[in-house]
């Protein structure tokens, strides 16, 4: 009878042991993920300081994917955060949320501990790349 209890109570444990070991694998490779920015402007070397590219169809797509490839896995699928990060869809709208946006963008984040909580992305994808995302981020936005 104690064999039965034991071997339950260990398969349990073994399970909630998997579970967990794939939560904490589940970000897999986060190697920042090229964006193919064809189709958009190109903006040189001088950074922006405006979204160049603010209800441009074609970048909200181009931004849509980039962000698919390199956000959504903390920052949720749609930009709907699942609480490990910032949900993106409440970022101030124009001038104010793209100032936020390109420093985080572009320096990450991280803990006062050193802790990096978001990785840099500047040198890893181009501005362009950047602000497609900032784009498509705009065209989810959404009031709390």
């Amino acid at each position: 009878m104690h064999f039965r209890a034991f071997a339950a109570a260990f398969v349990a444990v073994a399970l909630l042991c998997a579970h967990f070991a794939t939560q904490v694998l589940a970000h897999g490779d986060v190697t920042p993920q090229p964006i193919d920015t064809a189709g958009l402007d190109p903006l040189g070397d001088e950074w922006r300081k405006h979204n160049p590219y603010r209800d441009n169809a074609t970048a909200i797509s181009i931004g849509a994917s980039g962000y698919n490839q390199n956000c959504a896995r903390c920052h949720g699928l749609e930009a709907i955060s699942g609480g490990l990060a910032p949900d993106l869809r409440l970022l101030d709208k124009g001038d104010a949320g793209d100032e936020w946006f390109m420093e985080r963008i572009r320096n990450g984040a991280k803990k006062s501990d050193g802790t990096t909580i978001m990785p840099a992305f500047e040198g890893l994808i181009s501005q362009e790349a950047m602000w497609a995302v900032r784009t498509y981020l705009e065209s989810k936005f959404t009031e709390q």
